[in-house]
Parts: structure tokens; sequence; C-alpha cells
């Protein structure tokens, strides 16, 4: 008895062993990043403009089922946007104007979802959903083009570092296809879209004594790749 169920473990080990696959990958994504700006009716913060983009990395899946598989990997990724909002026009004034910061952020990050796919759709070729979320750490910032920013209405220069948190967090869904090329390489494409979690700013309202402004990372990206 006890050699047959040292058996069954053992055959059970081998299937589950056999049955995990990692697929390992690279992708590129260029992408369309906005943020989500919003305060107080009198700061009247707003999303002016988006910009593009460009991001990728490294893709990792690791299949626990055959058509589903954990998804990881670590990515490099341009956000931002342009915001507007009304503020005084220089030190001690009093007329407010509008005003505008192009925000240029990159970060690393790592993604955490679960991968879902279709039988073949045709032939070698899936139908793939994504859902989960991002954890990620800012590594360069720049408002303006500039890595440091002169504030107009107080006069004083800041690195454009000092003006957000380090953190980001975003969930993420994306869809796409999957067409198998040859034995173990396969091509994909779809579409992605990341939406931040986090309020970034620690300007505004640290150091300007604006109240309730939040600023958030929104994406999105075209997701193109290669397995091997």
């Amino acid at each position: 008895m006890k050699k047959l169920l040292l058996a069954m473990l053992v055959l059970g080990a081998s299937a589950g062993t056999a049955s995990a696959q990692v697929e390992i990958g690279l992708k590129l994504s260029p992408s369309v990043a906005y943020m989500r700006a919003d305060g107080p009716t009198a700061y009247n913060f707003q999303n002016a403009k988006s910009k593009v983009t460009l991001g990728g990395g490294l893709v990792v899946d690791y299949f626990f089922g055959q058509n589903y598989a954990f998804s990881s990997g670590l990515w490099l990724t341009g956000k931002g946007g342009t915001i507007s909002y009304m503020d005084v026009s220089s030190p001690g004034g009093s007329s407010m104007v509008t005003k505008e910061q192009k925000i240029g952020l990159q970060y690393l990050e790592v993604p955490v979802t679960v991968k879902l796919f279709t039988n073949d759709i045709a032939t070698d070729t899936k139908l793939y959903f994504q859902l989960g979320g991002t954890l990620g750490g800012a590594i360069a910032n720049r408002i303006n083009g500039e890595k440091r920013y002169t504030d107009a209405a107080t006069g004083k220069e800041t690195e454009a570092s000092k003006h957000f948190i380090v953190p980001d967090a975003s969930a993420l869904i994306g869809a796409g296809v999957e067409y198998q090329l040859g034995q173990s390489t396969k091509v994909f494409g779809g579409f992605s879209y990341h939406r931040g979690l986090f309020n970034i700013d620690k300007y505004f309202e640290d150091e300007r004594g604006f109240q309730e402004v939040t600023l958030k990372n929104n994406e999105i990206a075209l997701d193109l790749g290669l397995k091997f």
C-alpha cells in the first residue's frame, strides 16, 4: 500500500512538472499616455494633451493549464502628458491665468497578470485576454522637457523628480492574437489599457498648498511581441 501511494505521488508530481511550461519573449509597446487630472473647480485641473511614448521589455508566461498562464516580466514604460490649471501669473500677483505643464515620466514595471487563451480560432492562432495589474517605480522625470522646473507663480526652481512620488500601480486589461510560427516560436499582437491607481503628485499640495489635487497615469498601448 505504501509503495502504491508513493508511486501515485511521484506520478502526480511528474505530471504536474510536465504540464507546467514557461514561455519567454520580448515585446515592443508604442502607446498613447495621458494624465487624469482633477482638483477643485477654482484650479480647473484638466488633461490638456496626450503624448506618444515607446516602451517594451521582457515577457514571461508561466502556464499552469493548457489555456491559462500567469504572465509577468520587466517593462520599461513611458508615461505622462500635458496638464492645464489656473494659477496666479507671477509672485504676489492676483490675476489668474491658465498654465500648462508637459510631464514626461519613465517607469520600470513588473506586471502581475493572468492570461486566458482560447482554443485555436484558425490554424495555430489563438485569442488571449489579459487581466491584472502592474507595480512600478519612476526612474526619470521631466517637466516641459527639462529636469528642473521654475514655477512662474513663485519664482522658485525645483527638480522635476521632487514633483512626483516614485511608486505607481496600474490596473491592466488587454486582448490580442497569438500565432505559432514554429515548435517554440510565437508572435503576438494586441491592445492593453493601463489605468493608474496612485495619485503621483507631491508638488501642488505639498509645496503650493493646493487642496485635493490628483494626478494619475493612464496609457493605451499597442503590444507587439515575439516569444521563443
